[in-house]
């Protein structure tokens, strides 16, 4: 098992290491190349900064068992398919049961805003995410 992080906006990448580091779990962070990440115990995969390239390479590298963070439902979706477990760095576990769902509003959103309407913007992060992002990461490894 491995932690794969899409790392090019995700805020919680310190709480993903420490649960990773206390639980052996090795982590490999994905950002593109107009992005600087640095990690004493993370390894860093930089990618050209094309449409989804990040998305892809980390899609290419997982393997079933992995753990998938991503706020993206279609890396998500593409993770669950292989057999891997995927979480949001807000600590929402993706399973079966709720992708398709997550997948038909992206999908809705999206006609909204191509339209000319608007919809509403993410939450700000709380703490009670990042202790949902610990204990769901927990009961994931």
């Amino acid at each position: 098992m491995k932690i794969l992080v899409d790392a090019d906006a995700c805020p919680a990448k310190d709480i993903i290491e420490d649960v990773a580091k206390k639980n052996n779990v090795p982590v490999k962070m994905y950002c593109d190349l107009n992005h600087v990440l640095n990690s004493d115990y993370s390894t860093v995969e930089y990618v050209d900064s094309g449409f989804q390239s990040v998305d892809m390479s980390l899609i290419n590298d997982t393997r079933k068992g992995d753990i998938v963070v991503s706020q993206d439902y279609g890396v998500a979706a593409m993770a669950l398919g292989k057999g891997a477990y995927a979480i949001s760095p807000k600590g929402y576990i993706y399973d079966d049961s709720n992708i398709d769902k997550l997948l038909f509003e992206r999908h809705i959103s999206s006609k909204v805003r191509r339209s000319g309407g608007r919809t509403c913007n993410p939450k700000k992060r709380t703490k009670k995410d990042d202790c949902r992002l610990e204990e769901n990461l927990l009961k994931l490894i």
